[in-house]
Order: C-alpha cells, then structure tokens, then sequence
C-alpha cells in the first residue's frame, strides 16, 4: 500500500492546532479505558474493603470461602494455596491493590507500574477465580488482562500527573516536549 497525498475534504482543524479530528482522536483514545479501569478498580478495592463478608477466613461470600471453592479449577492452585495461608491478609492486598492501582490509573500518577499492577492483578485473578468460565469469554479476568495491556505500553500521556510532571521537567530544561 502506498501513502500519497490526502483526498479527504473534512476541515483539519478541530483544536486550532493544525490536527485533524483523527489526530485528536488517536492522542485521547486511551482515555475512556483509563477511566473505565481506574474508576472500577477504585469501586473494587473500596467494595472489598467495606464488605466485612468478603473480608473473613470463611462464610458465605468470604475471600476464603472463594478460594477453597475454585482450588481445584484454578490453572495455578499453588495461588490458590498462597492465599489460603491468610485468606484475609491477602483479601486486603488484593483491596489496597485495587485502591493503589485505579487511584493510579484513573490520575495518571506512574501510569504505567499501575497499569501493570492491574494486569497482574487481573491475571492472577484469570489463573486463579475465573480459569474455570467455559467458554472462556464468560470470565471477565481475561478482558480486563488485554484491557489493562494498552495502558502499560502507552501510559497516560494526557490529562495525568505524569504529563504535567514530564512538561514540568521539561520547561526547567529549556525542552518543551509535549
């Protein structure tokens, strides 16, 4: 395929920057899923933390409980076995995770350690509760792993702490990269 000159006849300029729409698109298109994914981790961890169920050695709607009852499906039951040593110890890690990552995530604060924390998060959730879904497609673990995989690879360029520090940074040393 060859590139040539442009043949559309849409006005370029949506910010007055000379960009065209589909400029300004690609630059923000993965804000919505940085929003998405911070705001329901940030609604994850704060569940967990206030559901004093989940946050038990056992009883229904317990973190041990879930644990005892996916072992034997799990694709790595030695995760599994992990937790059980302190089921409620690891439900609060997983909690304050969840927290640490979407409060992360959602600013834009190392966007891309917390990206990569929710995809460990997740996938360690698809190895362990959701492994079993048949088909597969019906464990949302999965979909949340390749979501959060964008946002390790990209950042958060825009509308995040890490933008205004990088910009910071580079207004001391006369660079003003954007």
């Amino acid at each position: 395929m060859t590139h040539g000159m442009r043949s559309d006849t849409q006005t370029p300029y949506l910010d007055g920057g000379g960009r065209d729409w589909r400029d300004t698109a690609t630059r923000y298109a993965l804000l919505p899923l940085r929003v998405f994914l911070g705001v329901t981790f940030i609604y994850a961890g704060l569940d967990k933390l206030t559901n004093s169920a989940f946050l038990s050695d056992s009883g229904s709607g317990s973190i041990g409980e879930l644990m005892r009852n996916v072992h034997d499906s799990a694709a790595i039951p030695a995760l599994v076995d992990l937790a059980l040593k302190s089921p409620v110890g690891f439900g609060y890690a997983i909690a304050f995770g969840e927290l640490a990552v979407g409060i992360g995530t959602l600013i834009g604060l190392l966007a891309r350690l917390a990206a990569l924390g929710g995809a460990l998060i997740s996938l360690s959730l698809w190895m362990t509760v959701s492994w079993a879904s048949d088909p597969y497609y019906y464990g949302n673990d999965l979909a949340y792993l390749m979501a959060w995989l964008p946002l390790v690879l990209a950042g958060a360029s825009y509308f995040s702490v890490d933008a205004a520090l990088r910009a910071r940074r580079g207004q001391r040393s006369g660079n003003l990269r954007y």
